[in-house]
């Protein structure tokens, strides 16, 4: 019923993770009756995405194409013997926008996930290890997201690390209650986690 062109940017839109098929049918009629410079732009800058970012070889995380290696770990005000391992690169922002640390990062390129067929040959996991001894390690934080494939990912690699470094301290982001929520609205497991990690006053 649809011309061809407005199906196949809905089509399109659809592919995107959240966008169901009625917000990409409003996407795209959208791009449609707007000014053409829009989509023209939108274009133009999803061609430019997959031309200039590209992968840092030790970190994995994303930065500029001309870019040799993340700034985030050439800045020589960071502390490189403290990694911070996240699942993915955005995850890394959620991070720096708290002002709080001053280490270096690792991105694994997501979690252990034998359903997606995600196992831990797929992860840069063995990147990791050989970064301690090269950047002379003495921290990890393991920053994984708390999901069952967050959780599983976070003991192989405490396990992994504990067996080739026993000395490397190894530690975890905190779990458990976020400010200005109510017990009665917590879910069972962010109370047990909150349980389980209570603190001295």
């Amino acid at each position: 019923m649809l011309p061809q062109a407005l199906n196949n940017v809905i089509e399109s839109l659809g592919r995107l993770p959240g966008v169901g098929a009625r917000t990409a049918e409003r996407y795209a009629y959208f791009l449609l009756k707007s000014d053409r410079n829009i989509s023209q732009n939108i274009a133009d800058a999803l061609t430019d995405l997959h031309d200039n970012v590209k992968q840092c070889p030790i970190t994995f995380a994303i930065m500029d194409a001309d870019e040799e290696l993340s700034p985030l770990y050439t800045d020589p005000t960071r502390d490189k013997s403290t990694i911070l391992v996240v699942e993915e690169p955005l995850d890394i922002y959620a991070i720096e926008h708290t002002k709080s640390y001053k280490g270096v990062y690792h991105v694994l390129g997501g979690a252990i996930s034998p359903m997606d067929g995600i196992t831990a040959d797929k992860l840069h996991i063995k990147e990791l290890i050989s970064r301690i001894e090269a950047d002379s390690v003495t921290e990890v934080i393991i920053a994984t997201n708390p999901s069952v494939e967050g959780e599983s990912t976070a003991i192989l690699i405490e396990k992994l690390l504990h067996e080739k470094y026993p000395e490397l301290k190894i530690t975890r982001l905190a779990r458990g209650l976020p400010l200005g929520i109510s017990l009665e609205y917590a879910d069972q497991i962010t109370l047990a986690s909150a349980l389980n990690n209570r603190t001295n006053l």
